[in-house]
């Protein structure tokens, strides 16, 4: 039994999600303490619960402390069983999130998946499907990964209400990838979510991306969602480049004028570009473990966040793996795995 603590490092759910995804994958049982213990309210949350039970069906996991609000979690998995899932975090709890936590295990299964997954689909603290599918998934099939994930509905923050399907196709051992740096940028793109809101906002928000980056016309629209569970908007920025497409986003909250909304994700991109690195500081969360699975492979990023030095930590607990965080030159540092 691996003894865990949740206090660790900036001590959130990222720990949980590695853990499980990693137990699976090993057949390591580990026990967590204090999950949750560095955020306002600690404890297993609805979305970290769905979590816990989705990847426990993949596992066909024991279970022991597992409930809304507990800070002791007990896994013991016996085998990955691939097939379909249908995995639900209720309002709008990231979904993503929860993909995160089972795709691991499913990419290493004895067979093919679908999955299901419903509720957040566009969430401020995760991240959204487009990241998902644009950046993230391009990767993983270079890495040897079968994998399409398509959106049925966006679901935003607090009503939720989103789905998305995601079918894996396991085709070996993943190989090891090297992302140096993002290459040229070969076309920028900017699009509006807009759910039960006026257009103007998102035609506010494009207006100011498309002044910020010199985004032309051809390159912007404004999506409505159909039939909306409830209000909800994001912008989407992507930075298509020859190695990897950059993907930033800025989430509408009330009181917020559009502009400021646009501002941010395009400030987030130019960020990105500036740095010519190959992986912004989200994308560099989720490529340790799918590396660390592969056996090695690096990147550039920026400044590691305390959420990559707390995944790597993680990750070392379970793998006989070396991560290591070095500082290049400026804001440019180097994530190895080997």
């Amino acid at each position: 039994m691996l003894e865990l603590d949740g206090s660790m490092g900036e001590g959130g759910g990222q720990i949980l999600r590695t853990a499980l995804a990693l137990s699976a994958v090993t057949g390591q049982p580990f026990r967590l303490r204090n999950v949750r213990a560095g955020r306002a309210k600690p404890g297993l949350a609805r979305q970290h619960l769905t979590a816990v039970l989705a990847a426990a069906q993949v596992a066909g996991a024991e279970l022991e402390g597992v409930k809304l609000r507990s800070r002791d979690v007990t896994f013991r998995p016996r085998s990955i069983r691939p097939g379909p899932y249908r995995f639900t975090t209720g309002g709008a709890g990231s979904a993503t999130l929860v993909l995160q936590t089972i795709l691991p295990p499913l990419l290493v299964a004895s067979g093919p998946s679908e999955v299901v997954l419903e509720g957040g689909t566009h969430n401020p603290f995760a991240p959204p499907f487009d990241f998902m599918e644009r950046t993230l998934a391009p990767l993983l099939r270079r890495m040897g990964a079968g994998l399409d994930l398509v959106l049925e509905r966006p679901g935003f923050y607090p009503a939720g209400g989103g789905r998305f399907r995601t079918r894996v196709r396991p085709t070996g051992a993943l190989r090891p990838l090297d992302l140096p740096a993002r290459g040229a940028v070969v076309a920028r793109r900017a699009r509006a979510l807009i759910s039960a809101l006026p257009r103007h906002i998102g035609e506010r928000e494009l207006d100011t991306v498309a002044a910020l980056l010199t985004i032309g016309p051809e390159a912007r629209a404004l999506i409505e969602v159909d039939d909306p569970v409830g209000p909800g908007n994001a912008v989407l920025v992507e930075v298509i480049c020859e190695e990897v497409t950059g993907l930033f986003t800025g989430f509408g909250e009330r009181g917020v004028p559009a502009e400021d909304v646009a501002r941010t994700a395009a400030e987030q991109a130019r960020r990105w570009e500036a740095a010519y690195v190959g992986a912004g500081p989200h994308l560099a969360d989720q490529l340790l473990l799918p590396l660390a699975l592969a056996g090695g492979g690096a990147f550039t990023t920026v400044k590691p966040t305390a959420h990559t030095e707390t995944n790597a930590e993680v990750i070392r607990r379970f793998l006989d793996v070396d991560v290591t965080l070095d500082a290049l030159d400026g804001d440019r540092w180097r994530v190895a795995v080997g």
